[in-house]
């Protein structure tokens, strides 16, 4: 009995010494192993931050036109750690401030909780900053409001009224811009999540606003500047103890756009009157855009989509009415760099360009008939128009399909025809790719586009992604489609059942098609208008830019810009010559004199290519202008297209001469470059200055823009 009591004395004993060896194990690991952490831990728990964003940088016209500035308005904030002091945690404060501001009580409470609290709303009506930071309650108040607050400061513990700066948006000339400039908008969590476990005093905090699209987005860190941040001991209590530290704010930089107001507010207008215009001709017109860009240093001057909204209707936070609204409309989105569009007869530049690199004569002779046969189908002209034997400098002046369906099937026969693989010969689009088609331009600008190239690789890469869909489809022959419409079903089971079977080979028709710009091929107006540019300059590809130059708030330059070269065209000098000779004839005697008639072509020669893109599903064709001048020394590139607008000529062409009319100062047939709409009669190279105390020196009187 005695040995049965000792042994279990001894396992308790070695049990109790485990259980202390083990604590003290812990002990060990976390005051001495993990001692830094912990105290690390320790050291944040103890410590608060009071953020106060800098004032965000302005955003100017190439002339030093603000576009994008700042508003100083009152604004109420309420301390909460101030409120908890008081006998009844404030209730009475907040009682006579609502009534002050004319506002339910409930709404400044609202305001006050802390986001993820019980009965909290949803950001932004919520606060989701520190709990010791004062909450902004009311924002834009009347100056005798924020006196009757600080002259009662007794009945108001805890409130200030104080300065605080708006987003507004000055609109010299009417401007727009709304795609280009962006908004702001909350941090997101995906923002937050990529600074990791920064603990830098101007990292991004939930309280942030930030650049959520456009030139906002794209140079946020440039514009957002550092925050003011004061660091405060805390105790156990909740009370502060003692300020540790101070960041001082430091104001965000400016912007300098390429973009010059004046001229914007022509683009977009004359945007406005093609679409009007479309739609006065019977056509739907539902949406368009237009660039214009300096030929020789690729900077964008103007850029305008349609539909657009008011980039004001940011400020302040919008409604998810109003989000809707911009949803349904297609507002959000630019039809410029993000939207892509078959080109239609615009891309018979890069066909011809291919043709001169193929050995085709440039100076030679073409049949042109109102049809061509190739296999069993028949392709025809626009209208069905045939204009017999004819150069190929007037193909491009009448825009005749059939004269490039020819050079197209002769390339496509001496790459291999129908039994051609994916890496055979493609002269069209390995031309496209050299003019930057199918990528990114590198635009300066957030969400752009790449765009589609026709071609044998695209059909067969495009078949291996869609093969099982198409033959799954082919096999059920589109059953629900079917209960309601059994002709479309039929037609897109023969479709998917052919697409199945061999819808990776580029077959004759495709090339054809992709010749005069229709097909599998898509660009952006942007991309187009770099096109028409590296035609004008001589082949040199320039990467687009809509910021020229970075200006610190006092006045000092930060950043200046240079041209960016991102390719060179791959056709011969040659070729580019034969193109900048032959297009001016679309403008003097081919699908672009309509619009041109009267205009002083002999001063100012117009290089021009009509489109109309044919799109599936029975819609109206898409408009296209593509153009630059002058001719003879070309300075800019002019691009317009407008969705279901008809054809070029009589939709968009209009529109792009009153542009040139604008660049260039033309009054009927007299052209005076001191009516141009540029200052000085064109883009200015270097920087606009600023003042140390902040202010752009912009021109003055009618090249303001200010309504007086």
């Amino acid at each position: 009995m005695r040995d049965r009591s000792m042994l279990r004395l001894m396992v308790l004993g070695v049990l109790v010494f485990s259980l202390v060896l083990t604590l003290f194990a812990r002990l060990f690991y976390l005051q001495v192993i993990e001692s830094a952490k912990y105290e690390s831990a320790s050291a944040n728990n103890s410590v608060r931050e009071i953020v106060r964003p800098a004032v965000r940088g302005l955003i100017l016209d190439q002339a030093g036109r603000p576009i994008v500035s700042n508003r100083t308005t009152l604004e109420v904030t309420v301390d909460r750690v101030a409120l908890a002091r008081e006998k009844d945690d404030g209730e009475a404060v907040l009682n006579r401030l609502a009534l002050l501001l004319g506002t339910p009580v409930e709404k400044i409470n609202d305001r006050l909780k802390t986001c993820g609290a019980e009965g909290a709303k949803p950001p932004p009506v919520c606060w989701n900053g520190s709990a010791y930071q004062p909450v902004p309650v009311a924002n834009g108040i009347d100056p005798q409001t924020a006196i009757n607050i600080m002259e009662r400061s007794t009945d108001f513990t805890g409130v200030t009224a104080q300065l605080h700066a708006n987003r507004i948006y000055p609109a010299p000339f009417n401007v727009n811009a709304a795609h280009i400039l962006g908004y702001l908008g909350p941090v997101t969590e995906s923002q937050l999540e990529a600074q990791g476990n920064s603990d830098a005093y101007d990292r991004l905090r939930r309280t942030d606003i930030v650049g959520r699209s456009g030139l906002e987005a794209q140079y946020d860190d440039a514009l957002r500047g550092k925050p003011e941040v004061t660091s405060l001991a805390i105790d156990t209590a909740g009370h502060v103890t003692e300020k540790l530290g101070e960041n001082a704010a430091t104001p965000g930089n400016y912007l300098v756009s390429t973009i010059d107001a004046r001229l914007q507010s022509v683009v977009e207008s004359q945007l406005v009157n093609a679409v009007q215009r479309a739609r006065s001709q019977g056509y739907p017109g539902k949406s368009g855009a237009a660039v214009v860009i300096d030929v020789t240093n690729g900077n964008v001057l103007a850029m305008a989509s349609y539909p657009t909204y008011d980039p004001a209707i940011w400020v302040g936070g919008v409604t998810k009415k109003q989000y809707d609204a911009l949803k349904s409309s297609d507002s959000l989105s630019s039809n410029a760099i993000q939207g892509t569009f078959a080109p239609g007869s615009t891309y018979k530049v890069v066909s011809t360009a291919a043709a001169g690199k193929q050995g085709f004569n440039l100076g030679g002779y073409y049949g042109c008939p109102e049809q061509y046969k190739a296999g069993n189908q028949t392709f025809r002209n626009f209208e069905s128009h045939g204009y017999g034997t004819i150069s190929l400098a007037r193909a491009l002046e009448v825009s005749c399909n059939t004269v490039f369906y020819g050079i197209a099937d002769t390339m496509w026969k001496r790459g291999g025809g129908l039994d051609a693989d994916r890496t055979a010969p493609d002269p069209i689009a390995n031309m496209a790719k050299s003019f930057g088609l199918g990528t990114k331009t590198g635009v300066d600008l957030p969400g752009e586009s790449s765009g589609r190239v026709a071609s044998r690789l695209f059909k067969a890469e495009n078949w291996d992604a869609k093969k099982d869909s198409w033959c799954a489809n082919a096999l059920d022959g589109y059953s629900e489609t079917r209960k309601t419409n059994a002709k479309l079903a039929d037609f897109y089971t023969a479709l998917d059942k052919e697409n199945c079977a061999d819808g990776f080979r580029w077959r004759e028709g495709d090339a054809l098609n992709a010749a005069i710009g229709q097909g599998d091929t898509s660009v952006t107006p942007l991309q187009m208008a770099m096109v028409y540019s590296a035609i004008a300059n001589g082949g040199t590809v320039y990467q687009p830019r809509v910021v020229k130059g970075i200006i610190g708030p006092e006045g000092k330059v930060v950043k200046n810009f240079t041209p960016e070269v991102k390719s060179t065209v791959a056709a011969s000098k040659s070729t580019l010559a034969f193109l900048q000779r032959a297009l001016p004839g679309v403008t003097l005697r081919g699908s672009g004199e309509t619009p041109f008639a009267g205009f002083p072509l002999g001063q100012i020669p117009i290089a021009s290519k009509t489109g109309s893109a044919q799109v599936t599903g029975n819609k109206v064709s898409t408009s296209w202008f593509a153009s630059f001048a002058p001719a003879n020394n070309p300075k800019y590139a002019v691009v317009m297209m407008v969705t279901e607008g008809g054809t070029g000529s009589k939709t968009s062409g209009p529109s792009v001469r009153k542009i040139y009319e604008a660049l260039f100062g033309v009054n009927g047939r007299s052209v005076n470059p001191a009516r141009s709409v540029l200052v000085g009669g064109a883009p200015k190279l270097d920087l606009p200055k600023v003042r140390s105390d902040g202010t752009p020196v912009a021109p003055k009187g009618k090249n303001s823009g200010v309504r007086g």
